[in-house]
């Protein structure tokens, strides 16, 4: 089976940063995708970005030129770094990655249990 752990969320100031950290362990055969979405009370869970096997990338349009998404294959981690942070960047941020496992043909979504991310002043 496969594991998401997430690291990096915390309290910060707007205006401030965060870096989010996601290590899968398991046994991985391939990662084609890995990604961040956010859920903030009361909304439905988004894609905040995400990053494929062939380093492609796509953002949401609220966090285009603050975020950049970025992974480390030998890893099998994924960053986001988010600056310039908002109030309305609070949420629950959840790493999803979709991978191959080691002896199958299939390919499953895994998701980390979240990290909660609060900007407030």
């Amino acid at each position: 089976q496969v594991q998401l752990v997430e690291s990096g969320g915390g309290l910060v100031q707007p205006g401030g940063s965060l870096r989010l950290s996601c290590a899968a362990s398991g046994s991985i055969l391939k990662i084609y995708r890995m990604g961040w979405y956010r859920q903030a009370p009361g909304k439905q869970r988004e894609l905040v970005a995400d990053i494929f096997s062939g380093d492609s990338t796509n953002y949401v349009d609220s966090v285009k030129g603050r975020f950049s998404i970025s992974r480390d294959n030998a890893k099998n981690t994924v960053y986001l770094q988010m600056n310039s942070l908002k109030p309305e960047d609070t949420a629950v941020y959840y790493c999803n990655a979709l991978i191959s496992l080691i002896g199958t043909m299939s390919l499953n979504d895994y998701w980390g249990q979240g990290t909660q991310v609060t900007v407030s002043s």
